[in-house]
């Protein structure tokens, strides 16, 4: 099978500098951060990050066998759901906000592709802090992949058949020494 290249935007400093620094600022010390328990390779784990799911009612999200509730939106948050609704043209309802603390937390090889989410998941990416490493891989074919090095405000879109075709991953770095917010607005659809 030949793999469709991915749909993916990349759009660098898509927040300007002082808008990311206070973003960031905001959420590291006022969100909820927590470890989510997850299931890998048939035992409960403890997630290598911390996390927070926030939403609209009734935007419950199921990953890695865990069920997760929404808390609502904070005020900088809606704000940025807002810009993104309107730049993107999509009814974002949903977001997860994941902490890597340094280059030791990551997130493995998968893909966005829950039920809630619909056969053609749209997922918007903002980034903030610490640069990173973000890598996709071909499903049929590991060894072609594309990357990138998300950096402070820049957007990252993955939409039409991504989710199906791609599995994505943040490696560990032990360069990395400083923390990172990771944001991934989606449209949860009810059951």
């Amino acid at each position: 099978m030949v793999v469709p290249d991915p749909d993916v935007l990349l759009e660098r400093g898509w927040l300007p500098p002082e808008a990311a620094d206070r973003l960031f600022a905001a959420l590291l010390q006022g969100l909820p951060w927590s470890v989510h328990r997850i299931r890998m390779f048939g035992r409960w784990v403890d997630s290598p990050r911390l996390s927070c799911w926030l939403g609209d009612p009734g935007t419950d999200y199921a990953y890695s066998g865990g069920r997760f509730e929404p808390l609502p939106w904070p005020p900088a948050l809606a704000e940025l759901r807002e810009r993104l609704v309107l730049k993107l043209e999509a009814p974002f309802n949903s977001a997860l906000a994941n902490l890597y603390r340094n280059g030791n937390d990551y997130v493995g090889w998968h893909r966005d592709n829950e039920r809630e989410l619909g056969p053609h998941p749209f997922i918007a990416s903002i980034s903030l802090g610490a640069t990173r490493r973000f890598v996709l891989r071909a499903n049929d074919e590991p060894e072609r992949q594309q990357e990138w090095s998300l950096e402070h405000g820049d957007l990252l879109v993955m939409a039409g058949s991504t989710q199906q075709h791609w599995k994505h991953a943040l490696p560990k770095s032990a360069k990395v020494k400083q923390p990172r917010i990771n944001l991934t607005f989606r449209v949860v659809r009810p059951d």
